[in-house]
């Protein structure tokens, strides 16, 4: 499951058959029906088609998309939200975060070891009473973010909601990216022994990509920069 994360996330467009060849190659001997079980597992697919993650429930209400032809200019105007898949040392769990398009700044995470709703409200509910509401909120229609207990709150929010249509998982790709940095940059490097081990060394990581990592697609700026934070002077020695 480890390899099959780090394939899809460099080579996204890979589907259950390329992926078990490539295992094959790197002397993993497994079957691409093995391969597809893990992958459904893990609640992942290729980008050719929707993400596992992202399947409503049947009956569940769905919002249009509000972002075509946007052009998003200030912080808050446009968060957005996103799960995947945290390998361990023993298992694996899920994160899911809340990140300001405009900024690129993550306003919350939670960590959890099932894909229930109860995580990814408790993020949205961290995100709102810290750095008030914005004026759209944007995911795909996986079966957490159609719930009435997730939607229900962005809505006592007054807070306009839109989803993402099928094929449109390019609209998510600034988060995309926030998963390719936390992975390479922290979740590969580390063996995580348990859930206790991966929130503190997430909770280090995520307060690194804020306030110290300088993006290139921000002018080289850090989030917190961009969205109106004051940054530390200097780096901690």
């Amino acid at each position: 499951m480890r390899r099959i994360d780090d394939i899809h996330l460099r080579l996204p467009f890979y589907g259950k058959r390329k992926i078990a060849e490539e295992l094959l190659r790197e002397g993993i001997a497994i079957g691409r029906d093995q391969v597809a079980r893990l992958m459904r597992k893990m609640g992942i697919e290729a980008l050719y088609r929707k993400r596992r993650t992202s399947i409503p429930r049947p009956g569940a209400h769905l919002y249009p998309y509000l972002l075509k032809g946007m052009t998003i200019e200030r912080p808050n105007q446009v968060w957005a939200t996103d799960i995947t898949y945290i390998p361990m040392a023993m298992g694996f769990a899920f994160l899911v975060a809340i990140i300001d398009l405009k900024s690129r700044k993550v306003l919350a995470w939670e960590l959890s070891n099932t894909q229930d709703v109860d995580f990814c409200t408790t993020a949205l509910e961290r995100a709102l009473q810290e750095f008030g509401s914005p004026e759209i909120f944007n995911s795909d229609q996986g079966s957490q973010f159609t719930s009435e207990q997730f939607t229900g709150v962005l809505k006592g929010h007054s807070v306009k909601i839109s989803m993402d249509g099928k094929g449109r998982w390019i609209d998510n790709v600034f988060i995309e990216r926030l998963w390719r940095s936390v992975k390479y940059e922290e979740v590969y490097l580390k063996s995580y022994e348990s859930m206790t081990e991966a929130r503190e060394s997430l909770a280090q990581y995520f307060c690194f990509y804020n306030k110290r990592r300088h993006h290139q697609t921000l002018a080289y700026q850090t989030p917190d920069q961009v969205y109106g934070m004051r940054p530390l002077d200097k780096l901690a020695a």
